[in-house]
């Protein structure tokens, strides 16, 4: 049976498939010993190496919740040093970073070894939720609420945020909910509405909840809430 290299790659356990796209333009993957171009396929008993080191698929399947503390980069580079989430966390099978946080962020953030569930929870064209709390600098108001809620232009990206769910918490607090994640979305609609973003925790990915989890903890994913997160994946599928 033949399979496309990234959807391999992806299937393996070593990354997404966008993340194997990159592998693959910078001529960092083998197929039985020649670089792999995009669309390469792979055959069984071929072997398929990225950086030298054999890609071998991974039968289980590892979901974990972490709560990604702020300072803490979300890549699988280890160019980062300490701040490498892969490296921070020390788990003893590959796994890498659903999405990402930015580096003055906490909270919750999904690490797997499966590349098709990442690939399916990243298409925020399927709208799924994620969930935040955010302290700001200076007081809000309904104004605040009703700009944020209702989509907002942001200049850096030309592009416009879809409408959402926000809710007052406090003075300088709210909750606001996410159906697409634009580079530095929440602190980008902030600072168009006069505010820094002091405090940016994400409490819920879809059905994964931050929970008691405190920064640096991580805990595996449970069966219920896996089938959970398969169901919701597959319903916006289609």
């Amino acid at each position: 049976m033949e399979v496309r290299i990234n959807k391999y790659l992806s299937s393996a356990g070593y990354c997404s498939r966008r993340e194997a796209d990159r592998l693959l333009e910078q001529g960092r993957v083998t197929i039985d010993g020649i670089p792999a171009q995009m669309g390469s396929k792979v055959t069984d008993g071929q072997t398929v190496f990225v950086d030298g080191k054999s890609i071998i698929e991974e039968d289980e399947k590892i979901l974990l919740a972490f709560y990604k503390p702020t300072g803490i980069v979300c890549t699988t580079t280890a160019n980062q040093g300490d701040n490498n989430i892969v490296d921070y966390i020390g788990y003893p099978k590959r796994i890498y970073p659903v999405g990402r946080l930015d580096k003055d962020s906490e909270g919750l953030i999904l690490m797997t070894n499966n590349g098709e569930m990442m690939d399916k929870i990243l298409r925020s064209a399927n709208g799924h939720e994620k969930e935040y709390i955010v302290t700001v600098n200076k007081e809000i108001d309904d104004s605040f609420i009703k700009a944020m809620s209702g989509g907002i232009y942001l200049a850096e990206l030309d592009r416009t945020t879809k409408p959402c769910k926000v809710t007052a918490l406090g003075k300088k607090t709210f909750r606001i909910i996410l159906t697409q994640g634009l580079n530095r979305q929440i602190r980008r609609m902030c600072s168009t509405q006069g505010r820094e973003v002091v405090q940016l925790k994400r409490i819920r990915i879809m059905n994964i909840l931050l929970g008691d989890l405190k920064p640096g903890e991580y805990r595996n994913v449970t069966e219920a809430e896996y089938q959970q997160l398969k169901e919701q994946l597959y319903d916006s599928a289609k």
